[in-house]
């Protein structure tokens, strides 16, 4: 049993295989870590039950769907803007992929995906339009060179 996580080298195993496909079956990724099916199943339900697996999803290719170009919108805010506050407005936007407080002079770090640069100059303007932000800054990503699932990473050799 790993004392940070809770989770077994086994459980590790199972939900890296998982995050690499959720639709692996049982027998598939007991065949990976060396378990009968009905021992994964068990593991997931208690990987479930715990809140350790919150649900099965698909990764999709954002360019694929059309979603052509990605930024990084730094948000600072008037006063002191609460993050309940600061999340309401951002989930308003389906461009908005993900975002968070952050340590440092930027309020709210916000990932935007849109299909070209008109398009997310359109989201900025609109972000920028919220009454709690006094400006942004934006950094639009050239390439994504790392995107991990997930999960935990592979034990350290």
């Amino acid at each position: 049993m790993n004392d940070a996580t809770g989770l077994d080298p086994l459980d590790t195993a199972i939900l890296r295989a998982l995050g690499q496909d959720a639709r692996a079956t049982f027998a598939q990724v007991g065949d990976l870590v060396s378990l009968s099916a009905p021992a994964v199943k068990r593991r997931v339900d208690r990987l479930r039950e715990r809140g350790v697996i919150r649900g099965f999803t698909v990764r999709l290719d954002p360019a694929a769907m059309g979603w052509q170009t990605e930024a990084f919108v730094e948000l600072y805010c008037q006063g002191s803007t609460s993050p309940a506050v600061m999340q309401a407005a951002v989930e308003q936007y389906p461009e908005v992929v993900a975002a968070s407080t952050v340590t440092g002079d930027v309020d709210l770090m916000v990932q935007v995906r849109a299909r070209d640069m008109r398009h997310l100059e359109r989201v900025v303007e609109r972000l920028a339009a919220e009454p709690f932000v006094s400006r942004t800054r934006s950094t639009v990503v050239l390439s994504a060179l790392v995107r991990r699932p997930d999960v935990p990473p592979d034990p350290v050799s």
